[in-house]
């Protein structure tokens, strides 16, 4: 009898087995059917004419008006949000439901949403913004946001006053930005001061019987500091060892000589072995500081600092970093590292903050604290996410504003978001000369930029798209 009630049970067990797989081959029959649906509806979408998609898109039945009044506003769900869209996309994100404190904005990279009542802010990458294509024409509430964090190289024609001003929000590396980004390549105080990397001077001065007193480690060569020129001449007067492409006198191990190992913990141990690093900047702004000086204060090596020429405010002491100035000759540089790599005591002056892990400069110290995003911490928000929601805030403080019957609030880019200064030249003889060099493009790519950003202006304060070919009219008739 038990083996019947052993069967009946067996039996029902794949009974139960085989309708729990049919359910699931149901199921994703139906998904797969759903998925090509939507697929098919997306495809017929982009096909239709701009205020077709429109039509197809809305999540809320407003007007046609993009200006949100207090009748639309109390008609609404509880649930209706602004739009913002990266335009020079950053994110990648479709469409995204961000929260902002108490405020929500969606984000999203689709373009057809341009016309769409309820978007009200437009997001630039700035490497990325392209001329050919901007959200025109421009309705009164829309803002437009400029995030832009790398060097002029990138993209010239943004860092003059007719463009930059174009902008009502920015984030730039400039601490005069509305989310100023100047430390974003240090993570906090405590990697800065730690001791992890730091080797004792008496093993710094063994090395020296195998190492150069200084090194260098740069692969993008000429570019509009001209650095390479100032280090070619500097290499006359001093040893260097120079790893990179640029210069390349030494040979990093075969396993860090990929520019991903940049980060590995093997490669920094390799320059901790170093009393100086030259740390040059691929171009001369204000503000614009990038790892280059982050990285050897870092590991505990003196760093020999050509770029922003207000680095001194940003130091974590006053005797912490060489600053070089590009109005003395690098023969007089070399003359001070020789003297400083002979001079055990005089050199271990710009290690005491390091060694005694205090760091006196509270302007960088305020910064670091005051700032609400983190670097390479899981527990902060990133820079892109503050970003987003500082446009975001912004955007419902005005909506909040109107439906209140106040008078909005503006806010406007001032040229000094994002500025640099024409890039010069080091009147160096250069060894070999070299007829395919950048370095000789760069100014004039900058005094092109000028005609490019004005030009760029008066078409988008017209109003309304305009071809490349009109651009490249505009300026030409400048």
């Amino acid at each position: 009898m038990s083996w019947i009630l052993n069967m009946a049970r067996l039996s029902v067990r794949k009974l139960f087995a085989l309708c729990l797989c049919l359910s699931a081959f149901v199921f994703l029959i139906i998904t797969f059917q759903v998925v090509e649906e939507l697929g098919q509806f997306e495809l017929a979408a982009h096909r239709l004419p701009l205020k077709e998609r429109e039509e197809l898109t809305q999540i809320q039945p407003f007007p046609d008006s993009g200006v949100l009044t207090e009748e639309k506003l109390s008609a609404a769900s509880e649930d209706w949000y602004p739009f913002i869209v990266w335009w020079s996309p950053l994110t990648g994100e479709l469409g995204r439901l961000g929260e902002c404190g108490n405020n929500r904005c969606f984000f999203t990279i689709n373009k057809s949403y341009h016309s769409h009542p309820s978007t009200h802010a437009f997001l630039f990458y700035g490497t990325d913004l392209n001329i050919e294509s901007l959200p025109l024409p421009r309705k009164e509430h829309h803002h437009w946001a400029l995030f832009h964090e790398e060097s002029p190289k990138n993209n010239y024609k943004l860092f003059h006053k007719p463009v930059v001003t174009l902008f009502n929000h920015t984030a730039t590396f400039s601490r005069l930005s509305h989310l100023p980004l100047t430390t974003q390549h240090l993570e906090s105080l405590r990697l800065l001061t730690s001791h992890t990397f730091l080797l004792p001077l008496a093993q710094k001065n063994h090395l020296r019987h195998t190492l150069a007193p200084v090194v260098y480690v740069q692969s993008d060569c000429d570019p509009p500091s001209d650095r390479d020129v100032y280090v070619q001449e500097l290499m006359k007067h001093i040893q260097v060892d120079s790893y990179g492409q640029c210069m390349h006198n030494k040979d990093l191990p075969s396993h860090l000589r990929d520019s991903t190992a940049m980060e590995e913990q093997s490669f920094y141990q390799v320059l901790a072995q170093y009393k100086f690093i030259l740390a040059f900047e691929n171009a001369i702004c204000d503000d614009y500081i990038t790892e280059k000086l982050w990285r050897p204060l870092k590991l505990g090596v003196v760093p020999v600092y050509y770029g922003a020429p207000n680095v001194h405010m940003w130091l974590p002491s006053n005797r912490s970093v060489i600053v070089v100035d590009p109005n003395e000759p690098p023969e007089k540089l070399a003359q001070y590292l020789k003297r400083l790599d002979k001079n055990d005591w005089e050199y271990l002056t710009y290690l005491d903050w390091k060694l005694k892990q205090e760091v006196s400069n509270q302007r960088l110290v305020t910064a670091l604290k005051e700032r609400k995003w983190g670097v390479q911490d899981i527990t902060q928000d990133n820079f892109i996410d503050v970003f987003e929601c500082m446009v975001c805030n912004r955007v419902w403080e005005n909506i909040n504003r109107q439906n209140e019957g106040l008078p909005l609030r503006l806010w406007q880019a001032e040229g000094d978001h994002l500025r640099c200064p024409p890039p010069k030249l080091f009147d160096f003889t250069v060894d070999p000369p070299s007829s395919s060099s950048l370095r000789h493009l760069w100014r004039a790519s900058y005094d092109q930029s000028v005609k490019e950003a004005r030009a760029l202006r008066r078409l988008a304060l017209r109003n309304r798209n305009f071809t490349v070919t009109q651009f490249w009219s505009e300026v030409f008739s400048d």
